[in-house]
């Protein structure tokens, strides 16, 4: 990465670190784009080259996202499903674990992040639609790595339960609980649960 590229992303860096403490502390309403960029000692013309709404500010890492996404389905341990394998991954990323301690040091303020995103429903919105978008990259690796054509329905199927688990998952009184019944569905399928219905 070259001079200009590492200022570029250090001026993004800063201005969603920026963002982000500020929504914490003030509440995301309560701050508009002119307070993040001050905050970040640039203009709000600055600002909108690199960030185009108030909402991406907090979702700075949507590259990221689908990489990692498509990395859980191509680079999992060996005898590990496709299934199995999402579900990890979206558990660590997606649902907060009853236990603070359970993230890492690098997920320093998740807690805070979680609780900002899970409390302001243009940011709740604002998330799942960017994680939905990762649904084509997600249907490709899964039929690469079973062999399917690249519009394999299952495949495609599999990519979009597998991602809309996490908002089902979030929804629920006990959100590891309630993945892990999505994931065993995707998994087992229905005549699994032993239901007769």
């Amino acid at each position: 990465m070259g001079r200009r590229e590492r200022k570029k992303a250090a001026t993004r860096k800063a201005l969603a670190d920026a963002a982000l403490r500020l929504f914490i502390e003030h509440g995301y309403d309560a701050v508009t784009l002119h307070d993040v960029a001050e905050a970040a000692d640039v203009s709000t013309t600055t600002l909108l080259k690199y960030f185009p709404s108030k909402e991406a500010l907090v979702f700075d890492e949507e590259e990221d996202q689908e990489a990692a996404l498509v990395s859980a389905v191509r680079d999992r341990a060996p005898g590990t499903t496709i299934p199995q394998a999402l579900r990890a991954h979206v558990k660590r990323v997606r649902i907060r674990p009853a236990d603070p301690d359970a993230h890492s040091e690098t997920d320093t303020g998740y807690g805070d992040f979680f609780d900002l995103v899970a409390g302001t429903p243009a940011l709740s919105d604002y998330g799942h639609r960017m994680w939905m978008r990762r649904q084509d990259a997600l249907a490709r690796a899964i039929a690469e790595d079973t062999g399917a054509p690249s519009d394999d329905l299952r495949s495609a199927a599999l990519a979009r339960f597998a991602l809309e688990a996490s908002a089902f998952a979030r929804a629920a009184a006990d959100a590891e609980q309630a993945l892990d019944a999505a994931f065993d569905l995707l998994e087992n399928g229905w005549s699994a649960t032993g239901s007769c219905a």
